[in-house]
């Protein structure tokens, strides 16, 4: 079964002229951050004048716009859905939030679409994501993404011993 989108989006991706933009929405989380980073791949509007910063508001939240490329995560059906999150290294910061993610910790990572014309209606969403490698270069800083299979998940989730269950082995 396909994915349900709009007929908004569907007008918009067939129009041979649109304003409207999709617009993704990223939150990362980790323990390194001291706040979760709420980003945009869109200046939808001018947030402050001094200092100059655009970006887009979803649902109360700020989203701040960086330079970002991405693809919508695949919907392949033996794997769960993964992708690549591509920033512009504009800012020495960038490079230094991925360097401070210790081996072994990840951050979780929230993806939702939306039109640039009505930011608070979500087309599209991907949530606990989690991201499975950073990278950085004098270009751009990239950060792959995956949802956790679900082959990994362990069934049966908790064996029937006396000691976990004992009403079922009750005489």
């Amino acid at each position: 079964m396909g994915r349900l989108v709009s007929l908004t989006v569907r007008a918009s991706a067939n129009a041979e002229q649109t304003d409207q933009i999709p617009v993704v929405l990223v939150t990362v989380r980790h323990p390194s951050l001291s706040a979760p980073a709420y980003l945009s791949s869109d200046p939808t509007e001018r947030i402050s004048a001094d200092p100059l910063k655009y970006g887009t508001r979803h649902q109360g939240q700020v989203y701040d716009f960086v330079l970002m490329g991405t693809v919508l995560p695949d919907d392949e059906k033996d794997s769960p859905p993964k992708t690549t999150l591509a920033f512009e290294n504009v800012d020495a910061d960038m490079a230094k939030a991925i360097r401070s993610i210790t081996p072994g910790t990840y951050a979780s990572v929230d993806y939702v679409v939306v039109l640039a014309g009505s930011p608070d209606i979500v087309e599209a969403r991907y949530t606990n994501l989690r991201s499975v490698r950073g990278s950085y270069d004098a270009a751009q800083v990239s950060l792959d993404i995956s949802a956790e299979p679900l082959t990994a998940e362990p069934w049966p989730a908790g064996r029937m011993t006396v000691s976990r269950f004992p009403g079922l082995f009750a005489a």
